[in-house]
């Protein structure tokens, strides 16, 4: 047999990142140099490119 080894997955330090809020409920965290109003932009347009569900 073989020893199952534990699943270490390591968390974002969000010290080191800068919040953007998208709307009431949701929130991105972007690296702090970054420019905000570019990363909201980025984000909705991921959902503009979906197609619709028939």
């Amino acid at each position: 047999m073989y020893e199952k080894k534990p699943n270490t997955c390591k968390s974002p330090d969000l010290t080191k990142l800068q919040e953007v809020v998208i709307d009431f409920r949701t929130k991105i965290y972007i690296t702090i140099g970054a420019d905000p109003e570019v990363a909201r932009e980025r984000y909705l347009s991921r959902f503009g490119n979906m197609k619709p569900k028939i």
